[in-house]
């Protein structure tokens, strides 16, 4: 086994499309890290393929804030230890639903349930009035593609010098961030179809680049769009940053946790 580097981050994101939470741990499962995506909006307007409403349609979603309401009980399973101690291929991690209560920090500084039909209103705000929003809670995480996505500081730092111009490593909106032990941007494209242990037991599978799209565009703080940003890895990357991981082995993770290549 070799290192190849370490945690610099851990990041989950209640709502989909709304501001992330950083972590110091997080238990990774099979179907992700645990509370990510637990919340979607789904929308009339959207595309079939993917049926929620997005930061790519309502820019304003980056504003808001969601906190889980009982911030202990959401920060892992309630059953963590047995789920732990069962093999490989079963998953007995589901959240309990009364622990992952979500209220959500608008704009404002106002806080509302998710689930107030003021929050509907607020998100529909400068949308046509055809387009419907419905709340969608899931135990599983509502991620795009893959369960869990990972990106190296020295992409984000390769990009800053493409660009020119400083880059909020949060605009890729990744599970983990990792600082590689060598500095080499893009190097995670060579970790595609190889695994990766996180820590002293979680084992990630890498299984293709990461596709990007107008989100990498948008301000995480403001919303503000900057369409160089997607143009740039558009052109020079072939449009992908980062990478996406399936779950082999359900474990904690934490910063500085130290990440071997296995194979």
């Amino acid at each position: 086994m070799t290192t190849i580097g370490t945690v610099e981050s851990l990041w989950r994101y209640p709502v989909k499309s709304m501001s992330g939470e950083r972590l110091v741990e997080a238990f990774m499962g099979f179907s992700g890290f645990y509370g990510d995506r637990c919340v979607a909006f789904k929308s009339s307007a959207a595309r079939k393929g993917c049926p929620y409403l997005t930061a790519t349609q309502q820019q304003q979603m980056l504003r808001y804030r969601p906190q889980f309401r009982y911030a202990e009980r959401a920060a892992k399973p309630p059953n963590l230890i047995e789920a732990m101690s069962i093999a490989p291929g079963i998953n007995h991690a589901n959240a309990d639903p009364n622990d992952l209560v979500l209220d959500v920090v608008t704009p404002s500084g106002a806080i509302v349930a998710v689930d107030d039909p003021a929050l509907l209103k607020m998100l529909g705000e400068g949308l046509s009035e055809n387009n419907r929003l419905t709340l969608v809670r899931s135990d599983r995480a509502l991620t795009d593609c893959r369960p869990v996505s990972l990106i190296s500081l020295q992409t984000v730092r390769q990009l800053e010098a493409e660009l020119g111009i400083p880059i909020d490593k949060r605009r890729f909106r990744d599970n983990v961030y990792l600082e590689f032990a060598f500095d080499a941007g893009f190097a995670e494209n060579e970790l595609v179809g190889r695994r990766l242990r996180i820590g002293a037991h979680a084992v990630i599978a890498i299984l293709e680049r990461d596709p990007r799209c107008k989100m990498i565009s948008l301000d995480p703080d403001t919303g503000e769009h900057n369409p160089e940003v997607l143009r740039k890895v558009a052109q020079a990357h072939d449009a992908f940053a980062g990478v996406y991981c399936a779950v082999l082995v359900e474990g904690m993770l934490s910063n500085g946790d130290s990440i071997e290549l296995l194979d």
